[in-house]
């Protein structure tokens, strides 16, 4: 057992004894994401390192305090990345935190999520055991898949210590391009797009000064960009790398136009779905599958009711105040999933002591 694991495992252990929560945390940079939690801080930052490293394998062992852009850092300079983009939001975010949240970057819709690439993780559960799932390999599970439920979990199943991670070769070529057009035009060409066979890997569309303009990103073999920039047309935009990442990070200026008076609400709905009739601008990103939109804290249920009449759902993302208010920042499960929730949870931290309150709010029957 590392040393920087023992005096951790036996204050789980004693807070299980005393029914104390703790408010798992490591760089802090998601702390908005989520019902805010219960309890008292336990710092994961001592937590650091990677572990294993094999290039030629296309696997990283990383323990979970390692920052983020340390890990990405070392994978760039080996030519690799990490192909779902997350999203850093600030500095200090941890790969702990990373999976925790479980959230993607601009090409997540293209390249799959944070749970796709998680090959193997350790975790102590509520009773301070230490307990490793998975592998190094992708086929690696028999029964059911643990460590990638840890993906979006949110710390409520126990203190992730260590993951392996399955990382790609940086693409070949890339470029951009950009088009004038309305969302529902935008739409349109996305879906269009997303039947031919085009090394597409992110795209957002947004209104810059009254324009609707949309984003592409192509990403693949320098044939299959050069032909498919040939194929597209628009106007092929040059160094603008910053502005993915702004876009990942959410610093572009639409995300700040808000000023911090609006809520930001996150949609998650099929590509396929049209534009939606709310109020005020939205950024959509994803090929058409996730759509921003500000709203005032009374607008709320309305625009969770829009993602559910096209068959998504809807995220309180970023409160304007921080504070919680009468909607629950996640949607309520359905109840045979909320069983399966409750049962995880039951069977990993019995004491509900990690993260508690986070996921679900104890009055979240107000969806």
């Amino acid at each position: 057992m590392d040393s920087e694991l023992h005096p951790i495992i036996e204050r789980i252990r004693a807070a299980t004894a005393d029914a104390t929560p703790l408010r798992i945390r490591g760089g802090g940079t998601k702390d908005f994401y989520g019902e805010p939690p219960a309890g008292e801080l336990l710092d994961t930052r001592s937590l650091a390192g990677i572990r294993s490293y094999e290039p030629s394998e296309l696997v990283v062992t990383v323990r979970a305090g390692t920052p983020l852009a340390e890990l990405e850092a070392v994978l760039a300079a080996q030519g690799q990345c990490l192909p779902f983009e997350p999203p850093h939001f600030a500095e200090g975010g941890t790969v702990g935190g990373m999976v925790a949240a479980g959230l993607g970057g601009p090409a997540r819709a293209s390249v799959g999520a944070v749970r796709d690439y998680v090959l193997g993780a350790t975790l102590v559960n509520g009773r301070g055991e230490v307990l490793s799932f998975g592998g190094q390999v992708m086929k690696n599970v028999a029964g059911y898949d643990v460590s990638r439920v840890l993906a979006g979990s949110l710390g409520v199943l126990g203190l992730i210590t260590e993951v392996s991670l399955k990382v790609l070769p940086v693409a070949p070529a890339e470029a951009t391009l950009r088009f004038e057009c309305d969302q529902a035009e935008a739409l349109e060409l996305l879906n269009g797009w997303g039947g031919r066979p085009l090394p597409l890997n992110a795209s957002c569309w947004v209104e810059d000064e009254g324009v609707g303009v949309l984003y592409l990103r192509l990403r693949g073999a320098v044939a299959a960009v050069e032909a498919a920039c040939a194929q597209l047309g628009g106007e092929r935009r040059h160094d603008v790398s910053a502005d993915w990442t702004a876009c990942r990070d959410q610093r572009l200026p639409w995300f700040l136009d808000a000023n911090g008076e609006k809520d930001l609400w996150r949609l998650s709905v099929p590509q396929t779905a049209p534009v939606l009739a709310l109020p005020g601008s939205s950024l959509v990103e994803w090929h058409g599958g996730l759509r921003w939109y500000h709203a005032a804290p009374a607008e709320g249920a309305r625009l969770r009711e829009a993602a559910r009449a096209v068959g998504g759902h809807a995220t309180l993302f970023r409160s304007a105040d921080g504070a919680a208010g009468t909607l629950s920042r996640f949607e309520r499960p359905a109840p045979a999933l909320l069983r399966i929730h409750h049962a995880l949870q039951r069977e990993f931290d019995p004491a509900a002591i990690f993260n508690r309150g986070r996921l679900h709010r104890v009055d979240a029957a107000a969806s």
